[in-house]
């Protein structure tokens, strides 16, 4: 009989910690590309070249998921962190989507603003792993002398 509670204590856990996992959802969401941004803009300001790095391997929760922090200078436009890494070191604002919008010029456009506005770009990308682009909305905003965004995938 104890085999029986143990087991279905067991199977009632089993169930509540996989019915949290689906509450998290597979993708990111606004509200957590938003709060990943801001966490990611605080590291910034704690110790850029430390942050840059974290960015890059995706440690200490800035990947999670399909959402990551993605940052460039506000000099010249250089990617200098981002999960897809044939971009680093690359002149972002010479990026188009599949429907050739300028997205990377608007990004950088949007981290040219001051320093604390956030502003929203939407375009064409592809998930991490992935290679076909779909829907993303990025927030980006100005840290100092580069800018940061994280977006979400619709």
């Amino acid at each position: 009989m104890p085999r029986k509670v143990l087991l279905g204590a067991l199977t009632s856990l089993a169930i509540a910690f996989g019915g949290a996992a689906l509450a998290q959802g597979q993708f990111g969401t606004a509200d957590e590309a938003k709060a990943m941004l801001q966490k990611a803009v605080a590291a910034v300001k704690a110790d850029k070249a430390k942050a840059i790095d974290m960015f890059i391997k995706g440690e200490g929760g800035f990947k999670d998921r399909d959402l990551y922090p993605f940052c460039a200078n506000i000099s010249d436009g250089k990617v200098l962190a981002t999960q897809a890494k044939t971009l680093i070191g690359t002149d972002g604002r010479t990026l188009k989507d599949k429907t050739g919008k300028a997205f990377g010029q608007e990004l950088f456009e949007a981290g040219q603003k001051p320093e604390g506005t956030i502003s929203e770009v939407s375009y064409m990308f592809p998930r991490p792993g992935e290679t076909e682009p779909v829907q993303k909305i990025s927030f980006v905003t100005k840290v100092g002398d580069i800018y940061c965004g994280v977006g979400y995938y619709k």
